[in-house]
Parts: C-alpha cells; sequence; structure tokens
C-alpha cells in the first residue's frame, strides 16, 4: 500500500471508556498501589515510579470504584501540566490521581500504541490548544468534549504497522536509556567505594589513622568544605532573553533553556540556590548557571566528579534556611569538614568515571536523535509520503 487512507472520526469511536480520577488526594501511606499523579507522567510519554505516592490497601476499592487502571489504558493529563500521555504497563497497580485521566480504547478499531504516537502528533496538539479553557490559576481541557474531539486514522492494519516502525525506535531510546542508568550506577558505586568505604586501589597496604572525622587512610586530610570548592551565585538571564543557541541554561532541575554565551567552562556542578535544592547536577558542556543556582567556581583541593559526589552525599536539601521560599545558604555548608583524599587518587577516578558518564553524554545525544526521527516519521507515514505494505 503506498499510501494510507485517513479517515476522521471522534476519538469516542476508538475507546470503550473515558474516566477521569479522583477530585480529592488519600490520606499518605507508606506503602500499597500506586496514586497516579502528573509527575508519574514524563514529556516524552513514560511512567515514572521513581518518586510515588501510595494509597493504603484498605482504601484502594473505594478509590477505583470508577476504575481501575489496566494494562494498555491510555492515561493522560487534562488540567494543569496539559500534554502527558502515557500507556499503563503490564503489572501495574494502582489508581488515577488528581487531574488525571484515561481511555480504554477499543482493541477492533485502533492500535493503542498508534493512538498513544498520534497524541504526540502537531494535529492533536492543535485540537488541545483549540479546546483549552484558560483558568485563574490552571488551565484544563474539558472532558465533557474529549469524546468529540478529532483524530485521524488510517486503517487498523496500517496503524499496527506505523506503531511497530516507530516502536521500534522507543526500544533503541529504551536501551540507551537502560545503559546510561547503568554507567551512571557504576560511576557513583566507584566513588563510594573508594571515598566512602575506603577500598580504593591499594588500600590494603595504607594504614588507617585517627582524626577528628573517625579513622582515615593516611596521606588523607580533614577540612572545610570551602577547602576542596567555592560555590558561587549563578548569573541573572530572564527567559526573554534566552536564545536559540547552543549553550545549554540551567535551572536547579536541570536545562531550562539555550544561550549563545557561556558562563562556565565545563566540567561543572550546579545545584539549587533558591527555589528548588537538593539537586547536584554534574555539566559536561559548557553552561549558564542561572541566579537561582550556586555553581562550583573553584575545584580547590578536589577534581571535578570527587567534589560532584561529595555533594550529592551530603543531601544539600537538609540545609533549607529560608522561610517561605527553600533557600540554600552556601556559607552554611562551606564550613563543613570533610574527608579529602589525595589529589591523585581523585585524578585516577575521574579518568575512570569521568569515562563512563562521557559515555551517557554520547548517549543522550543518540537518544535525542532518535526522538527527533521519530517524530518526524510519524506525519510522513500517515500521509503516505513513506509507503507502507500492509
Amino acid at each position: 500500500m503506498k499510501g494510507s487512507v485517513l479517515q476522521k472520526v471522534p476519538i469516542k469511536e476508538l475507546y470503550e471508556g473515558l474516566y477521569d480520577g479522583p477530585h480529592a488526594t488519600p490520606k499518605p501511606s507508606d506503602n500499597g498501589p500506586v496514586f497516579l499523579g502528573i509527575k508519574n507522567v514524563t514529556e516524552d510519554g513514560r511512567l515514572d515510579l521513581s518518586d510515588i505516592r501510595h494509597i493504603a490497601e484498605e482504601d484502594f476499592p473505594a478509590w477505583t470504584r470508577r476504575v481501575e487502571p489496566q494494562a494498555g489504558d491510555l492515561v493522560f493529563t487534562y488540567e494543569a501540566t496539559l500534554n502527558r500521555y502515557a500507556i499503563v504497563p503490564t503489572g501495574f497497580r494502582g489508581c488515577l490521581g488528581r487531574r488525571m485521566a484515561l481511555i480504554r480504547p477499543d482493541a477492533t478499531k485502533v492500535d493503542t500504541r498508534f493512538l498513544f504516537y498520534y497524541f504526540f502528533t502537531k494535529e492533536w496538539q492543535a485540537v488541545i490548544t483549540n479546546n483549552l479553557l484558560a483558568g485563574s490559576t490552571v488551565d484544563r481541557i474539558p472532558l465533557s468534549k474529549f469524546p468529540e474531539f478529532p483524530v485521524q486514522v488510517p486503517p487498523l492494519p496500517i496503524q499496527r504497522r506505523i506503531a511497530g516502525i516507530l516502536s521500534a525506535y522507543d526500544e533503541l531510546i529504551e536501551n540507551n536509556q537502560r545503559r546510561i542508568k547503568n554507567l551512571e550506577e557504576m560511576a557513583r558505586f566507584l566513588y563510594r567505594e573508594w571515598f566512602v568505604n575506603f577500598r580504593f586501589p591499594g588500600h590494603d597496604k595504607v594504614k588507617m589513622v585517627p582524626s577528628s572525622l573517625g579513622l582515615i587512610p593516611q596521606g588523607w586530610k580533614v577540612g572545610r568544605l570551602d577547602d576542596v570548592i567555592v560555590l558561587q551565585r549563578g548569573f541573572d538571564l530572564s527567559k526573554r532573553q534566552r536564545v536559540d543557541g547552543l549553550v545549554p541554561v540551567y535551572a536547579a532541575t536541570g536545562v531550562v533553556g539555550s544561550h549563545n554565551d557561556a558562563k562556565v567552562k565545563a566540567p561543572g556542578i550546579v545545584t539549587g540556590r533558591s527555589g528548588t535544592i537538593g539537586n547536584v547536577i554534574y555539566v559536561q558542556e559548557d553552561f549558564w548557571p542561572l541566579n537561582t543556582t550556586l555553581w562550583v567556581k573553584e575545584f580547590r583541593k578536589s577534581e571535578p566528579l570527587f567534589a560532584y559526589y561529595l555533594l550529592s552525599d551530603l543531601d544539600l536539601s537538609h540545609f533549607n534556611s529560608g522561610a517561605a521560599v527553600p533557600t540554600l545558604n552556601r556559607n552554611d555548608i562551606h564550613g563543613l569538614e570533610t574527608r579529602i583524599p589525595p589529589r591523585p587518587l581523585q585524578g585516577k577516578f575521574q579518568e575512570i568515571a569521568g569515562a563512563m558518564l562521557a559515555q551517557t553524554c554520547a548517549l543522550r545525544k543518540t537518544i535525542e536523535n532518535l526522538r527527533c526521527t521519530r517524530d518526524l516519521l510519524l506525519p510522513r507515514l500517515l500521509s503516505g509520503q513513506i509507503p507502507l505494505s500492509c
């Protein structure tokens, strides 16, 4: 088949049911099923369950009276943070959270994966924009009108073919994400082995000696954190001053834009100063740290990666000195006592762990290219520009 015959239908013809979550929040629980919230659905369409709210087992029946999410359902956000979509995986057990809804696709009419990918097209995004209700605090899409939202679909065999092609890209992306996670875990494990557990190369030949922080290997020192690094406030840059450039702009949560000019040469370290604190980010390219961050201005007695893991292990969220807005005062942590290993040992760690994290940087760029290619393919597949065979 050289082209796909598209049919425009209201989305209600493609699903068995539309359900929204409760308009309340259950009492917190230390364990139990997942209370699926907006934060658990990523921009690129995955369920991120690394930080979840639980619902007590005895409360679960009441919170799933209307619907219990099952494998193959499509969950989405309809208020506040919009255009987040994900497919419920096999083995998931939980309930919809606030501002979350789901549809249960009709397998005789639509391929779930195809519909998932369609939600990321410009056509669907335009439908959402045209039906947006702007509120005084948050925007939302009216679920009462959602069933009539138009969807363009080819015949089911073509849907499956398109979904299969795009899924191949997602599998490559997931494989690369797993490799990134493994490399990051290996680098962190190496840091803890060498600098926390003192099992560095040749440790069995080094005597342990007393210090104000307990026994440390001979040749190591104890000093203040500002003997090791110096933290500096980031630089002002309003949103309208950010341009489409090659230099990433970092806030405490990560990249929030770009610019043409770099303020800091790589490698660097960024952490939150105001608003969001606790995150520590290792940056492997020249960058611009925002004024809401602190960045390492000087590596006095440390290699960059040793300083990164040292700061990460401090759990900086515990050093909040703000009343209304979380704030990290660098003076509070500059005076902390810390163990300082010899620079040659740090250099060896920088060499080994640095090579691991350099691989993660290359893998992230590969992922970015795969996503770009995948997103460009869908409209061409739908229009028939790329021939498909049934």
